[in-house]
């Protein structure tokens, strides 16, 4: 098979380039969407070619290509101070008085009163200064011709003093040496995207921010067991870091995941795109009835689990379908990019939720054990709820007959998401995990240890409940009325999973 590669090599054997502004860490190798920047810099300074656009544009719509990179070492560099930009001025303002702030401006301009601000530039020496993107496909002669004279005349990918010779190349194959996986991507409409961008920061001289960096890249996550009954819940997530704003407790997720998923669906909206927002996403049909298949679920990552765990919430996930392959649609992308814009300073996205006066942080690696997807999906026999099960129907019977009842109900809602019945239901009050507060408080406490529910789960009755299975199952097990919005959730606690 026929593949399109693109090769660059750092000429000084050196990269600059930072993951975020003012960031220590360096990346590399460098991601597409860096490297497909410096291809749309070099068709701006070409004039902007139709031909040269209409090659760029065919890029951004192929599949994610395979990279084949050296490992590196950071770059060791002294501390560096550089004096901000100079401030605008508007014409006809005259000479400002003496001690204001305006005076105090205008003499900083003077190179020995000018501040000056630490500044990092990340740096790494790759151990082979070569790095090669293949592209599982080709372009017709013209595209190829255009491609080739944007690589030609690209000087630098990256800081500008990332100094490179680039060149596209057709080829048969791929090498043998195993590939690294991008983790940020280009989409559709990502060249019109950056020409935007662009033209903002000529019409405001040069004061508008950087343009956005392109999408994570959410990667199949392999099964432990492929045998194992798994649920119509993803393995894939996307996991959203708590960063700043005094988050709830953990009794009102299931608020908060009903307003993060109102955030979402209104990024369709500022798309253009509300009226095709697909039912893996919304939970309803064309005709605005409710879908019969499964939607995404979003769900509270807390501290629990782990000996001294307090059950404070550390984030929430995104959890689609098994096998809809919805985070890495573009529409998805570009509904999370209008919510999460791009936080400059802190060189990452952000979403902020207005009524909860929250921050999350959209991302693929999470800094605490509690936000790993991995501890919810592992095969495990023996399943402990973290959030209490909402039940489908009120309870009718009393007694040892009640928790019989209670049982029944579970059953089917684990037949419910694809799995089997369980064969020992333990269903209770107080919660297996350590950490977790339980179901329901004492009669004579106040109302904000009760658990908080959206209206259309607010007369569920709530429990916790140990799941036992005959045979292992695959996570995420996410049950009953309340499984879209995080009620449900459970931890695999036996020697297959991860305890609790």
């Amino acid at each position: 098979m026929a593949n399109l590669v693109l090769e660059i090599e750092y000429l000084s054997g050196v990269a600059f380039a930072a993951q975020g502004p003012d960031k220590a860490t360096f990346d590399w190798p460098p991601q597409p969407d860096r490297v497909f920047s410096a291809l749309v810099a070099t068709w701006g300074a070409h004039g902007e070619q139709e031909s040269e656009a209409e090659a760029l544009r065919w890029l951004e719509e192929q599949p994610l290509p395979a990279i084949f990179a050296s490992g590196s070492e950071p770059r060791t560099a002294p501390r560096v101070y550089v004096p901000p930009n100079d401030f605008g001025t508007s014409r006809g303002a005259g000479i400002p008085k003496p001690g204001s702030k305006a005076f105090k401006q205008a003499a900083s301009v003077i190179p020995n009163l000018r501040d000056r601000k630490e500044r990092v530039f990340s740096a790494s020496r790759p151990h082979d200064p070569i790095v090669r993107y293949y592209w599982k496909s080709v372009p017709d002669t013209l595209t190829f011709e255009a491609l080739e004279q944007l690589a030609t005349d690209t000087a630098y990918v990256g800081h500008s003093s990332s100094l490179t010779r680039c060149r596209f190349l057709k080829c048969d194959g791929v090498p043998e040496q195993s590939s690294q996986s991008p983790t940020r991507r280009v989409y559709p409409g990502r060249f019109a995207e950056l020409h935007r961008a662009y033209q903002r920061f000529v019409q405001s001289n040069g004061r508008a921010g950087r343009p956005q960096p392109g999408d994570l890249v959410i990667l199949q996550r392999e099964g432990l067991a492929s045998d194992s009954a798994r649920s119509c819940f993803s393995p894939e997530w996307l996991v959203l870091e708590h960063t700043d704003g005094e988050i709830p407790d953990i009794r009102a997720a299931a608020l908060v995941a009903k307003e993060i998923r109102n955030a979402l669906l209104s990024g369709y909206d500022q798309c253009g795109i509300g009226d095709k927002i697909p039912a893996e996403v919304s939970g309803h049909t064309k005709g605005g009835g409710p879908s019969p298949e499964p939607h995404m679920a979003i769900i509270p990552l807390p501290f629990a689990g782990f000996p001294y765990a307090d059950g404070r919430l550390l984030g929430f996930a995104l959890v689609p379908p098994r096998g809809s392959g919805i985070l890495r649609d573009s529409g998805f992308g570009m509904a999370m990019r209008k919510i999460a814009p791009h936080d400059e300073e802190e060189g990452k996205r952000k979403l902020r939720l207005r009524f909860f006066e929250l921050q999350l942080s959209p991302t693929l690696t999470p800094s605490r054990r509690s936000l790993d997807p991995a501890r919810y999906v592992q095969p495990s026999r023996l399943w402990a709820t973290v959030t209490p099960i909402a039940l489908d129907r009120h309870l009718k019977k009393v007694g040892a007959e009640r928790q019989g009842e209670i049982g029944d109900q579970i059953r089917a809602a684990c037949r419910n998401i694809g799995l089997p019945a369980p064969e020992k239901i333990r269903p209770d009050k107080h919660p297996a995990v350590e950490g977790v507060p339980s179901a329901y408080p004492s009669g004579k406490a106040p109302a904000w240890m009760r658990w908080r529910q959206p209206v259309s789960l607010a007369n569920r009755q709530l429990t916790h409940a140990v799941i036992g299975f005959a045979e292992p199952v695959a996570g995420p097990v996410i049950l009953a009325a309340g499984r879209f919005l995080g009620l449900g959730l459970c931890l695999p606690i036996d020697d297959l999973g991860t305890g609790a």
